[in-house]
């Protein structure tokens, strides 16, 4: 990479990066004091009609994964949170796409704001049950929080970015890229016609410039117009 294109790409990762924490902060934020809330003024395990079927408030609390799915492996998914969240950290110092650090960002808030709920929340450190509240029947029967929305988004968008071939670096597409790759090899010349030293040789037939050619009599042969020719006979 040269000088001046190294100068370009760390003002880029730095303001990409800015940009990731500062909005998984808001996601984290708005979990937890929703949450806060939530646990404050809600009636556990009541429904709480807010717009109607479309929007309700149902205070539970989750001890396992999404559809309260092995809700007896609490510490399994405070592992697996953890190591989600180390991950997303790691990949930051790569980072140069404003696609890739809208999806680290829903994806480390979403996973912390359910990470502190398992470490800091009832029953206690590391099996705390999450807190969901938001309840939208229309759409599906769970019951989530601020957390999964953030969650869910960043995997839609991660498939949006895969199908789009962006790279995290902020490269230009590798999708792109291919198809130029695939344009530059064939309008390349054929390599074989080009090294081919008969097609501009205008001695192709093979005979070596210094060999007299076969239709010139050989100069140890007398010539029929030779006088000294019809001396000898």
């Amino acid at each position: 990479m040269s000088e001046g294109a190294a100068a370009v790409a760390v003002p880029r990762h730095r303001a990409q990066a800015l940009m990731l924490l500062v909005l998984a902060v808001v996601v984290y934020a708005a979990d937890q004091l929703s949450k806060n809330w939530v646990v404050e003024h809600l009636p556990e395990g009541r429904t709480v009609p807010v717009l109607g079927e479309f929007l309700q408030w149902h205070f539970v609390r989750n001890p396992g994964a999404a559809f309260s799915f092995a809700t007896g492996a609490t510490w399994v998914f405070t592992i697996l949170a953890a190591v989600v969240l180390a991950a997303v950290l790691w990949q930051i110092r790569r980072l140069g796409s404003r696609s890739w650090a809208v999806f680290f960002a829903l994806l480390l808030g979403g996973v912390a704001g359910n990470l502190t709920d398992r470490l800091i929340r009832e029953p206690g450190f590391p099996v705390g049950h999450v807190i969901d509240f938001i309840s939208t029947p229309w759409m599906m029967p769970a019951i989530y929080n601020v957390a999964d929305i953030g969650i869910v988004s960043a995997m839609i968008l991660f498939v949006l970015i895969s199908l789009l071939g962006l790279p995290i670096d902020g490269g230009p597409r590798v999708r792109s890229r291919e198809r130029q790759e695939d344009r530059d090899d064939e309008s390349r010349p054929d390599d074989a016609q080009s090294e081919d030293p008969q097609s501009d040789d205008p001695r192709s037939d093979g005979s070596h410039p210094d060999e007299p050619s076969s239709d010139e009599p050989s100069s140890d042969e007398p010539r029929s117009d030779d006088p000294r020719s019809e001396g000898t006979r």
